[in-house]
């Protein structure tokens, strides 16, 4: 009687409530009871569930997901002293503030912007230096390295590269692998040394990229391929390249598609692979992959070459100032190549290229223009291209440029039922991307009503050209019964061509498909392959799913080793489940039998 009486008095204690809480939040059917239970425990004052509330709205778990009422209660959590809300607001107040940047899931994107109650500008480093520090005095070891890092790299008035190394220092001993980042980093960052001659620096470089942290791994390939501390070697570099290109590293993905165009003694040149890479990174905004795309589409050596992709990609580059892809976008004018001959055009890009000083540029310029009898003359101070005169005159590329200025508003002018109009103007003319970007607006009522019938037309139109992407789009559609009949079988064939193309994110959807729960036989052999294609790609939850499939032998033999593996790979890559999935490894790994 004792012992029931005690287990029910504790059964009602608040450390009590918020562990049942804790337990509800993670049951797929009861996680909005658990929420609500939280939700309570927190405006009572319980610091511990503030934080699991902010992580909840967050995440999106047993509650719409808002950012904005995440960072509220993270904020109140941290302003109690809770260490993990102090490290977490830190990292939030480095990047775009909640429905910028692309983030406008969950409600927030119906509401108006306003920062939460003690959060006075976003981004605000200097802010998040001090909740950095606030956790690494607490003895949190990823905290004390973002907090060396901030003192390293951030704002002049938080810099101090004694006190940056010293925190390092501290987390690297804690066994941090971003310690060891945050070391080499301070190094390189010292303006009194070449990257690579401090011996130390190198080593915890290599130490944090064994460890597998992406950013390290790019900075050890850089090194390799400049001979920087270490050995001249492109084949290592090459690697090391690609391990951080799966995990997203924009740069490792431009110069690993970079060297995958260059015939070594250990490999034949890759274009496919390297135009794979190149495009994430283009798509990313890495200029010099936009040229080198430009490139292939201009010789003939890409998956489907043609001279308005180059163009495209060109402009890319150019207009990120690659002066070479200047004087490239220039002679497509010039040539009528991808457009429509524009002479103003490519004197435009000409003279950006010079301006620039690219060389060959400068010498086609003054041919031009002595050509026309002008005068040689300064060309700084050029305006934007203006692409209305030719987009009226019938260029369908102009009237896709056209669109993408208006929608984008580049050159100070944003009108999304003109860009739409343009768009559709391009599409009908046979973009392929106009085709994309018209159904994209057709599916989202942007700058035109929602018509998700024709958006299904104009999307699966671009996958019938093989443009990935719409590949992806048309698929959902397919699969979801949006703008027509459900038809898996006819989303599986488009998903596959999108994975042929590279795409993670279809690869993901495949292992999906053949996994069960649609209108096809299971296959879990092909499941599994699908999601270690993914995973190897860098799609987090082809990572997650891949992780469960060896840790439970989904598909054949169990190997925990490679599950862990993959399940840490998507637990850094922000995938909670895996965390979870981890929790509940290493916990049946300590009762097993031995």
């Amino acid at each position: 009687m004792r012992k029931f009486l005690s287990g029910l008095l504790g059964g009602i204690t608040p450390a009590a409530r918020f562990r049942h809480a804790c337990r509800l939040l993670e049951h797929e059917g009861r996680s909005a009871q658990g929420f609500a239970l939280l939700g309570r425990l927190a405006r009572g004052g319980m610091v511990v569930a503030q934080y699991q509330v902010a992580r909840a709205y967050l995440d999106g778990s047993g509650v719409p997901r808002s950012p904005l009422e995440g960072v509220r209660w993270m904020h109140r959590a941290a302003c109690a002293g809770h260490v993990e809300a102090c490290f977490s607001l830190a990292l939030m107040l480095l990047v775009d503030p909640p429905g910028h940047g692309g983030d406008h899931r969950g409600a927030d994107g119906l509401l108006p912007m306003a920062l939460p109650e003690g959060i006075d500008r976003w981004p605000d480093p200097e802010a998040a230096t001090g909740w950095a520090r606030q956790a690494a005095q607490a003895g949190l070891a990823d905290a004390q390295a973002l907090y060396g890092y901030l003192l390293a790299t951030g704002p002049e008035s938080v810099r101090d590269p004694q006190a940056a190394r010293m925190w390092c220092e501290r987390a690297a001993r804690a066994g941090c692998p971003q310690g060891d980042l945050g070391l080499a980093v301070t190094h390189f960052s010292a303006s009194d040394q070449l990257p690579g001659t401090d011996p130390d620096a190198v080593a915890a470089l290599i130490r944090a990229a064994d460890s597998g942290l992406p950013t390290a791994q790019y900075m050890l390939g850089l090194l390799h391929e400049r001979g920087w501390g270490l050995s001249l070697d492109r084949t290592q570099a090459e690697q090391w390249y690609a391990r951080a290109a799966v995990q997203g590293v924009r740069p490792a993905q431009a110069r690993y598609g970079a060297l995958l165009l260059e015939d070594t003694g250990s490999r034949p040149r890759n274009a496919m692979t390297a135009e794979t890479w190149l495009r994430r990174a283009a798509l990313a905004g890495d200029r010099e992959a936009a040229a080198l795309l430009g490139d292939l589409h201009a010789r003939g050596e890409a998956a489907l070459p043609g001279d308005h992709e180059a163009m495209i990609w060109y402009r890319r580059a150019a207009e990120q100032d690659h002066a070479v892809a200047c004087r490239m976008l220039a002679l497509l004018y010039m040539h009528g190549r991808g457009a429509a001959a524009d002479p103003d055009q490519a004197r435009h890009w000409l003279a950006r290229a010079a301006e620039l000083g690219d060389v060959a540029a400068m010498t086609d310029l003054a041919a031009s223009l002595v050509a026309q009898g002008q005068e040689m003359h300064s060309v700084t101070g050029l305006p934007l291209p203006d692409f209305m005169s030719a987009a009226q005159a019938g260029d369908p590329v102009a009237a896709f440029n056209l669109a993408v200025c208006l929608h984008d508003g580049v050159g100070g002018v944003t009108d999304p039922v003109q860009a739409a109009s343009w768009m559709e103007r391009a599409a009908h003319a046979g973009v392929v991307n106009a085709e994309y970007w018209y159904g994209r607006m057709l599916l989202d009522g942007d700058g035109v009503a929602a018509d998700a019938v024709h958006a299904r037309l104009w999307l699966e139109r671009a996958a019938e050209h093989g443009l990935a992407e719409a590949c992806v789009a048309a698929a959902q559609l397919r699969l979801e019964g949006r703008g027509g009949p459900r038809d898996h079988a006819g989303a599986l064939a488009l998903y596959h061509r999108a994975a042929r193309s590279g795409r993670a994110d279809a690869m993901f959807s495949l292992g999906a498909m053949y996994g069960g729960g649609h209108d096809l036989p299971p296959d879990r052999a092909q499941a599994l392959h699908w999601f270690t294609q993914g995973a190897e790609g860098g799609n987090a939850l082809s990572q997650l799913m891949l992780g469960r499939y060896l840790a439970r032998g989904l598909a054949g033999s169990v190997d925990r080793v490679r599950a862990r593996y993959w399940l840490e790979q998507a637990a850094a890559g922000g995938v909670r489940a895996a965390r979870d999935e981890l929790d509940h490894m290493t916990r049946t790994d300590e009762h097993a039998p031995t």
